[in-house]
């Protein structure tokens, strides 16, 4: 199907999905509520239908040869950024949240440099070798959650190449932090405020624009607005701030409906109060 035709199925199925699972419904209006400070009914109705369009345009991005995926780039922001880091012979640290089509980013990146991203398995089994065919391809490299993985986006990075992470993504115990996002503690990954620590690389903040009617994305890069400076707890804390910047940009595209404020299974609970 064309993208636009998936992305009109996709705006169904998110109102679909909305009505049908009590608890999404319930965690996205609470969570979008709580970033913006009040209910806007125009907005609600324009997350949930980008909800499910980010869900229906994930197997045309991963099925597609890469030169159409690319080509739906129309517009690219903040490139100035990827060329101030080659010439400074500068590994890359791309923060990309669950904001737009975060799938596109790493994507678009490689079509002009490698590029390694952190990779969790998916829930549903069956999903994990579409989900890694799609991702492992061109100059697009993967790295699981684990150890290895770890290492080997730190030597990415001492090899001054690029590595793409969601900041926002929920991590296991032991692997992360509860620190304030939008105002309420959320289990936060500590991985990306480390990885910063390496030396000479730059933190870009990134996230892809989906355009009305299938018309394709706008790649906008940000430099940091703080330094990522103090102990693992501020730098975490401050790449969150970063990354609720970004969201405000576009709240209709950002996933409300995903689990930010759970707490994984060992994860100690009294610092969430």
């Amino acid at each position: 199907m064309p993208l636009s035709w998936l992305h009109r199925l996709g705006g169904w199925m998110g109102w679909l999905v909305y009505w049908c699972a009590p608890g999404y419904r319930r965690r996205l209006r609470r969570n979008l509520a709580l970033a913006t400070g009040r209910e806007d009914r125009a907005l609600l109705h324009a997350a949930v239908a980008e909800a499910g369009r980010q869900a229906l345009e994930l197997p045309w991005l991963w099925l597609r040869p890469l030169d159409q995926v690319v080509a739906k780039v129309v517009r690219v922001e903040g490139w100035e950024l990827v060329e101030a880091a080659e010439r400074a012979g500068a590994g890359i640290l791309f923060f990309t949240p669950h904001l737009g089509c975060f799938e596109i980013t790493a994507t678009c990146y490689a079509a002009h440099a490698p590029i390694t991203v952190l990779y969790r398995p998916p829930r549903k089994v069956a999903l994990q070798p579409l989900m890694e065919a799609g991702r492992a391809r061109g100059n697009m490299r993967i790295a699981p959650a684990d150890i290895s993985g770890v290492r080997a986006l730190v030597k990415t990075l001492r090899s001054k190449e690029a590595v793409g992470m969601l900041p926002d993504q929920v991590p296991a115990a032991g692997e992360g932090m509860w620190v304030p996002f939008f105002g309420r503690p959320a289990w936060t990954m500590t991985l990306g405020a480390r990885l910063a620590e390496v030396k000479g690389v730059h933190v870009i903040y990134c996230w892809a624009e989906r355009l009305p009617r299938g018309e394709g994305y706008v790649f906008r890069m940000f430099g940091p607005t703080e330094p990522l400076e103090g102990d693992l707890e501020a730098r975490c804390a401050t790449i969150n701030r970063e990354i609720e910047r970004l969201i405000l940009q576009c709240p209709a595209q950002y996933l409300w409906g995903y689990h930010r404020y759970k707490r994984p299974k060992g994860a100690r609970a009294k610092e969430a109060q």
